[in-house]
């Protein structure tokens, strides 16, 4: 791999690593909260058997339940921005080389006709 192509691949994987952060704050906060403490009520629930009473270790759990929420959501929306910008800046890459080496082989071929 050139060391242009890894540049390439580089800034691509950063851009779409920004944007994927951009869009988890835009659209992924209010479901990483909801489904944190959701999710988090649902385990105690099921691990006690029952309905929960509103103690503050119950509150504690929720609480450390809505960060685990928000940074699970938040490294799925960077990691896949920066797959996503990862492939494009590859898909990029191979297009335009393609189209670099293009007229190089038409020039190889004319010289090889004359």
């Amino acid at each position: 791999m050139t060391e242009e192509r890894k540049k390439v691949l580089n800034v691509g994987r950063k851009i779409g690593a920004l944007l994927g952060g951009i869009m988890f704050l835009l659209f992924g906060m209010v479901p990483a909260f909801y489904f944190g403490s959701f999710g988090t009520l649902t385990l105690i629930s099921h691990l006690v058997g029952g309905p929960v009473e509103a103690g503050i270790i119950v509150r504690m759990l929720v609480v450390a339940g809505i960060i685990m929420g928000f940074l699970c959501s938040a490294f799925v929306s960077i990691v896949v921005g920066a797959v996503i910008g990862t492939a494009l800046a590859y898909l990029t890459d191979v297009i335009s080389s393609v189209s670099r080496h293009e007229p190089e082989k038409a020039k190889a071929y004319s010289e090889k006709s004359q």
